[in-house]
């Protein structure tokens, strides 16, 4: 019997008992829900990832797409998966009913996709851009770009992107040299070079809509002389067909390591008299307009790798309890029969690892998910900005440690099956491979350190920074009532307050002292944060598991609570603590990353 992608009992616990879900079913927009609704929509989810995308895991893996000059070529298999998610309403599930959605809470919507991503990996991560391309316009476009772009992106006819990075510039954005004519028409003539273009070219859909990033002939230079544009693969006539082709040219394509399932490309715009765009907003303000997808992205990122580590945690965990290998160093028979693997403590460490870390990691992505929602649909303002807050400061978390520690996990998948685990016979290998994009998807992990020490702590007077903190010292204060999390409560205290320590050294540092010096090291604290952050998400699963083992739960729930515990016990214990040793390097302003010369290599 195959494996499970996911624990459906793990997803039930966090959309209903952790994050409660049904609490949002009260706002006007999800009043047509309840639980038996949010259920099938998770059921026909899990059925289309497991009768299209699981079948086709491998083949897709091992047959990347193609260019042959004209066209991507890619297995057909692929656009009969993704037909069905459209097919079946989960290609935008949260959108309007007018749009071809269902409203969905965002975290029902994240259910879904959870088991979609788990078989299919970045094969649905046409579906996903298309979606914040569609957001991304419905938020700041006019609304003749809405009737024109977002619908046929919401129904499937059309797929999105965004095109950001360039040859000479990566993710040094600033730099870009991709520029943009006006027209008397009000339209623009868009010439450059783009690459690392997810999903930029396919035959999946009838036309793809590019969100490009381009300066304006005369623009000041810098970030400030960027303009955001509609770029689209073919004309659309005003009556919603198809046009002639636009002057967009795929100029090839990059074969990653894995996510072998989704395009990546380099794009020319403007081979000939330049391609046709259209302003999104005013001139000059393209990037922030860009980062409302690129947030939605850096959290789909984020997703996608917790995800990935919770498939490879339940393949490893149930090839483990059917495996027979050796015995305990108790045993002095040899001639008694082996045990399975679960049973050596060495390979209970890497499970409860992959444990932390995968269901630590989604629970953080799942808590940023709400926060997007109550950014929107929140019963008062109030509420809506301060989700708004809480969820800019954490976005450089979300993206970052799931996309760190995910690999982690996926790692000791491979080690837990042994020599089984790293050959493509078994999918943990590929799972690997498919994760270790993530921390270089939507911005490494040291940009990402950067924006969270140097941008997003001093923002607003530390306004996210201290609702970070108020929140977890809220969870810290109900768990501190109940035994069983206690210990992890005040371990949880004493990080909280090493965390504080070593954050108002840092800022006073960067006030007084070399700015380089001090964001040296900006990932360890990067990966103290989040350290102390998927400590509170445990400390939330531990609190909400106390409740359930106090019902006196039937034997399969109380080891499902119990289980969640001693995750939570092995994060506090083996993980949290390694905080004091990066916060004596940040408080030692340690230089010797930054001090290293380069010809001493």
């Amino acid at each position: 019997m195959p494996a499970p992608l996911l624990s459906r009992r793990d997803l039930e616990f966090m959309l209903y008992e952790v994050f409660e879900v049904e609490s949002s079913l009260t706002r006007e927009r999800y009043s047509d829900h309840n639980r038996e609704t949010i259920d099938a929509a998770i059921d026909v989810a899990q059925a289309i990832a497991e009768n299209y995308f699981l079948p086709i895991r491998q083949k897709v893996d091992t047959n990347q797409p193609t260019f042959d000059g004209e066209k991507v070529q890619m297995i057909p298999e692929i656009k009969v998966a993704i037909d069905a998610v459209i097919e079946a309403g989960l290609a935008s599930p949260g959108a309007d009913y007018e749009l071809g959605g269902m409203q969905l809470p965002a975290l029902a919507t994240a259910a879904t996709g959870a088991y979609l991503n788990a078989a299919g990996s970045t094969t649905m991560g046409y579906i996903g851009l298309t979606n914040a391309n569609a957001n991304l316009i419905d938020a700041h476009g006019t609304q003749e770009q809405k009737d024109k772009w977002v619908q046929p992106q919401r129904s499937g006819r059309f797929a999105g992107t965004m095109a950001m990075s360039e040859p000479g510039a990566g993710s040094s954005l600033s730099d870009l040299t991709t520029t943009a004519i006006p027209q008397q028409d009000g339209t623009y003539r868009i010439s450059g070079n783009k690459i690392w273009i997810s999903g930029g070219d396919h035959e999946l859909t009838e036309n793809i809509v590019h969100l490009v990033l381009a300066r304006v002939k005369g623009a000041v230079k810098g970030v400030k002389g960027i303009s955001l544009f509609i770029v689209p693969k073919f004309m659309v006539n005003d009556d919603g067909s198809l046009g002639e082709r636009n002057d967009v040219t795929l100029a090839g394509l990059f074969h990653k390591m894995g996510g072998r399932g989704q395009t990546s490309t380099a794009l020319n715009f403007g081979e000939k008299e330049g391609a046709v765009g259209y302003l999104v907003g005013e001139e000059n303000r393209g990037l922030m307009y860009m980062f409302h997808m690129m947030n939605e992205a850096r959290i789909m990122v984020g997703s996608g790798a917790a995800i990935i580590a919770l498939a490879g945690y339940q393949y490893s965990l149930d090839y483990a309890k059917e495996r027979p290998q050796g015995r305990l160093p108790s045993a002095k028979d040899p001639l008694a029969p082996p045990v399975n693997i679960i049973e050596h403590a060495d390979v209970k460490r890497m499970l409860l690892a992959q444990k932390a870390y995968s269901e630590g990691a989604y629970a953080l992505c799942l808590f940023g998910t709400m926060l997007a929602d109550d950014e929107h649909t929140a019963h008062t303002e109030e509420e809506r900005a301060a989700a708004h807050e809480l969820l800019d400061f954490l976005t450089p978390i979300i993206k970052s440690w799931p996309s760190e520690y995910g690999p982690k996990a996926n790692s000791m998948a491979i080690q837990v099956l042994g020599g089984a685990g790293y050959v493509n016979e078994h999918p943990v290998e590929m799972m690997y491979r498919d994760n270790r994009l993530n921390p270089i998807h939507e911005g490494t992990t040291g940009i990402q350190s950067l924006d969270l020490l140097a941008r997003k702590v001093p923002q607003n007077g530390l306004a996210g920074y201290t609702a970070c903190l108020n929140a977890i010292g809220d969870t810290i204060a109900e768990a501190r009532a109940s035994a069983e999390v206690s210990e992890a409560a005040e371990q949880l205290s004493a990080a909280v307050d090493t965390l504080k320590q070593v954050t108002e050294f840092l800022l006073g540092s960067m006030a007084e002292k070399d700015i380089d010096l001090v964001l040296a090291n900006s990932v360890k604290y990067l990966d103290l944060f989040g350290n102390v952050v998927i400590a509170w998400m445990w400390l939330k699963q531990g609190i909400v598991a106390c409740r359930g083992l106090a019902a006196d739960p039937h034997e399969e729930d109380a080891n499902f609570y119990r289980g969640k515990l001693q995750a939570m016990q092995y994060f506090s214990r083996y993980d949290l603590p390694e905080i004091e040793t990066w916060a004596a390097l940040l408080m030692k302003l340690d230089g010797t990353c930054k001090d290293m010369q380069n010809n001493w290599f």
